[in-house]
């Protein structure tokens, strides 16, 4: 029997309610004639910064990750929280994002809107920044396509069950990041981005002090690596800040070393170790320490896909004229 005309109008716009509204508007050329001169304004203040603080790669990655991952790629994790609202910068997880990557956007979107007020939103400066500082430190190329909005709201409440954790088992961890649209290879890609940057002690201390009552460091770690470990993150419940950088050989060097180092049980955090040995992402870990044409090729293609999550577009967002304040306040 054939389908009505009602049945056929209704499952297209099922079928249309799937596709990403991010594919219909977004540009590349969305500020070629509004702002043109938005690449030039933001490459020097990104080689300026860069250039005097080296972390600024990882932590701006990081930024973008928590931002994109939580609500859509939207600059919601830039917000302040003031009296009336608390933001998801509140969230326990996004504490330890590094200052310098709500710095540098700070610094862009001042000198973007002495250029072209009200025209450029914090989303895509954010974007545009991470990609840009990617391959400023060796990693690849990727598109970006323009337009996104400003998110209107920040709510710490929903940041903790979006993002992963060091102590996430891995079959949460591919859930997860299946829910937000990426297979198991794009997840591994995407974890890559520790390849640049450090993580706090805390995070890891759990593995080098007391693991088991049958071994005080976790043994998937390098006995050396662990015993260098220890040493330096002895007084981390004294001081917060100790940290070490996720990949010891080439530590800002955006490469496959990350994959190589899970291999030799070299891995920061648990998570990360894990993928070398669960037979789900073992596979990935392997192609993507063996060829780095892969996994540039393979990350390239998560961070561009990353870069439409969600995003908001017309009147579902602004454009902040201060990328960690709403347009109006929030009560």
């Amino acid at each position: 029997m054939a389908f009505s005309n009602v049945v056929l109008v209704s499952l297209l716009f099922s079928f249309l309610s799937l596709i990403p509204s991010a594919h219909c508007t977004l540009t590349l050329n969305y500020y070629s004639k509004t702002c043109p001169k938005f690449h030039d304004v933001l490459q020097n203040v990104l080689s300026g910064k860069q250039l005097t603080n080296p972390t600024t790669a990882a932590a701006t990655l990081r930024l973008f990750f928590h931002d994109c991952f939580v609500n859509g790629c939207d600059a919601s994790l830039l917000i302040a929280s003031n009296a009336f609202n608390k933001s998801e910068l509140d969230a326990d997880v996004n504490m330890s994002v590094a200052g310098d990557a709500f710095d540098l956007i700070a610094r862009v979107k001042t000198a973007i809107e002495l250029e072209c007020p009200g025209t450029v939103s914090c989303a895509d400066i954010l974007a545009v920044s991470t990609r840009d500082l990617v391959v400023m430190v060796g990693g690849p190329f990727y598109e970006v396509p323009l337009g996104r909005k400003d998110g209107k709201t920040s709510d710490p409440s929903i940041v903790d069950k979006n993002l992963p954790k060091p102590l996430t088992p891995m079959k949460d961890l591919l859930a997860l990041f299946a829910s937000k649209g990426f297979s198991t290879e794009e997840m591994v890609a995407l974890v890559g981005a520790h390849t640049i940057g450090f993580s706090h002690c805390k995070e890891f201390a759990n593995r080098l002090f007391h693991f088991s009552k049958t071994s005080e460091v976790d043994p998937s770690y390098n006995p050396t690596f662990a015993q260098g470990l220890r040493k330096l993150c002895q007084n981390y419940t004294v001081d917060p800040a100790m940290s070490a950088f996720n990949d010891v050989y080439t530590p800002g060097k955006f490469d496959n070393m990350y994959y190589k180092n899970l291999q030799r049980g070299l891995g920061l955090l648990t998570s990360d170790q894990a993928m070398a040995t669960d037979p789900r992402t073992k596979p990935f870990v392997d192609r993507f320490a063996e060829n780095q044409t892969a996994f540039f090729d393979m990350f390239g293609r998560s961070m561009h896909k990353l870069s439409l999550y969600k995003v908001k577009e017309n009147h579902d967002g602004d454009v902040r004229r201060r990328c960690d304040q709403f347009n109006t306040i929030q009560v």
